[in-house]
């Protein structure tokens, strides 16, 4: 007969329950500093080159230089890939729990440390910013891959991709809430601190007090995920990672016996684990048999999430560009520091209301019906489609009186994106690879992502200057412009497209049957699988 745990069986029987919903909170603040921490930077460059880089004889106000913009916007995504692979490898390692909590705080310090970023010099406090955001991705990095593991391990089989989604889905109200909080800190100093426009008085459009602006809304990142640190450590260690890692049912018994309401077969929990009970089948990461059942999974995995990070976030970070190029934006020099911030900001935050937030939260309701699958093609393929409307006909944007169609369009593609792969790529993995392995091919999948995001994030700050010299943004060389980028982005959706057939369905499956962990060593006796093992092994005494 089979030997699946009854605790694993319970849990993917189990109701929906408080404590489900309670665990999405915890997790999701995680995710909700994540994505506050990572695009209310994209709202503060411009302020940032006003103050630091101000050139009195130049006609455009200040700008950050090339090579300090790319490293102030892509720093913590290199943090962010160090940390998804290292902590998605010590969660496998020392359990999930147990590394949960080193990330939340990494996150909280480093939050109110970059607001504090110091020097005596323009490039000494740049420096210290980038020093900070780098260590401040190193603690969201390790968020991805033990939230999706600690929710897809937690949740029951009817509702786990709407649970994981749900938990991803907090990144837009983050996104969303740094927004908001940009227009009301700018809005509250400009209130204060009123200045003429940079062409009016270059040296007066940006007031001393600006200074503070940037700061206050860099830490106050740290105030969600300082919330919820207690209840996060207050979480027991996952059942699934209890019995099948740590191999201990009856601990894994009783710790979800203390949150959740499930009928539990106490003779089983109280039995220990057979010695080199699923041993046998114990392969690792870098061995062959993984290459052979998983090794196509993590090729789609990893690609997919490449390449759509590449479009996501070149799209994210570089908004205040493409508004200002299809001229949503007035010119920089009609405004003052703070008007530019406030407008930027207000732009920004009006996309993820309409665009970006609904996605998510079509995915959450929509994802345990018609499944990830064609969720993720979906998704890749509007994306394309509403990247070549707006890169086709885009010289029609960019005259006067189209510029709503333009942000319409704009916002769909970021719908597209959420009900689609930039969920999906965050959830499948979760569910697909075996427990001891789970968290490091999560961080290996999401580190591939932020790969992605680093091409895209330095990439796009190039690629989108235009490619006549005389109109290019300074210190920066020609590029290919914004059309011809869209046109790249669009490619990468296509690309996007084709690897996701590598990826298998995980809709109404268990993790085991997924990860083929119950096809290694808890299928009946007389199936085929089960006689191949015997071949191999001592033959064990029949069980009565």
């Amino acid at each position: 007969m089979a030997r699946e745990l009854k605790v694993l069986g319970a849990l993917d029987a189990a109701k929906t329950q408080w404590y489900h919903f309670t665990a999405i909170v915890i997790a999701g603040m995680g995710f909700f500093t994540d994505a506050y921490d990572l695009f209310s930077i994209s709202l503060i460059t411009k302020l940032l080159g006003r103050i630091y880089y101000f050139d009195p004889s130049s006609a455009a106000p200040g700008s950050l230089p090339p090579n300090v913009s790319a490293a102030v916007n892509g720093v913590a995504f290199c943090g962010t890939l160090a940390g998804q692979l290292f902590f998605g490898w010590l969660g496998d390692k020392m359990g999930r729990k147990k590394v949960y909590g080193m990330t939340l705080m990494i996150m909280v310090l480093c939050c109110i440390a970059s607001g504090l970023s110091f020097g005596s010099s323009a490039h000494g406090v740049m420096a210290t910013l980038c020093f900070f955001r780098f260590w401040l991705g190193f603690g969201i990095g390790g968020d991805y891959p033990l939230s999706a593991s600690i929710m897809s391990e937690y949740a029951n089989k009817r509702t786990r991709g709407a649970f994981i989604a749900a938990v991803f889905a907090m990144q837009g109200f983050g996104n969303l809430t740094c927004g908001v909080v940009a227009i009301i800190v700018s809005a509250a100093f400009k209130e204060r601190f009123d200045a003429p426009a940079y062409r009016d008085d270059r040296a007066g459009s940006t007031v001393p007090q600006a200074d503070y602006v940037w700061r206050i809304v860099l830490m106050f990142g740290a105030v969600p995920a300082l919330l919820t640190y207690y209840w996060r450590m207050k979480m027991p260690e996952t059942a699934r990672y209890t019995a099948l890692v740590a191999k201990n049912a009856k601990l894994a018994t009783s710790d979800m016996a203390r949150v959740l309401n499930v009928e539990l077969v106490s003779d089983e929990a109280e039995q220990p684990v057979p010695v080199g009970h699923g041993d046998r089948e114990q392969f690792g990461l870098f061995s062959k048999e993984f290459a052979r059942r998983h090794g196509r999974h993590l090729l789609g995995t990893t690609v997919c999430w490449f390449v759509l990070d590449i479009a996501f976030y070149s799209q994210n970070l570089f908004q205040k560009d493409i508004y200002t190029a299809v001229e949503w934006l007035p010119r920089a020099d009609t405004m003052n520091a703070l008007q530019e911030m406030f407008k930027i900001s207000r732009a920004q935050t009006l996309v993820a209301l309409c665009g970006t937030i609904p996605g998510y939260w079509f995915t959450v309701f929509l994802i345990d019906v018609v499944g990830r699958f064609a969720i993720q093609l979906g998704g890749f393929f509007f994306m394309t489609a509403f990247m070549l409307g707006l890169a086709v006909p885009y010289h029609h944007w960019t005259t006067p009186g189209n510029h709503v169609g333009f942000v319409v369009m704009f916002s769909l593609t970021f719908f597209f994106a959420n009900f689609g792969p930039n969920s999906t790529t965050f959830i499948v993995p979760a569910e697909i690879f075996p427990a001891r392995l789970r968290s490091t091919c999560h961080g290996i999948s999401a580190a591939a992502g932020k790969a992605g995001a680093i091409v895209g994030s330095f990439g796009f700050l190039y690629a989108a200057q235009s490619t006549d010299s005389t109109k290019t943004d300074a210190g920066y060389p020609p590029g290919i412009g914004v059309r011809n980028s869209l046109f790249v982005l669009a490619g990468c959706n296509v690309v996007g497209c084709l690897f996701t057939f590598l990826v298998p369905e995980p809709n109404g499956k268990s993790l085991e049957e997924l990860s083929g962990e119950i096809e290694e060593d808890d299928m009946p006796e007389d199936t085929p699988s089960a006689a191949a093992r015997e071949e191999r092994s001592t033959p064990a005494p029949a069980a009565s």
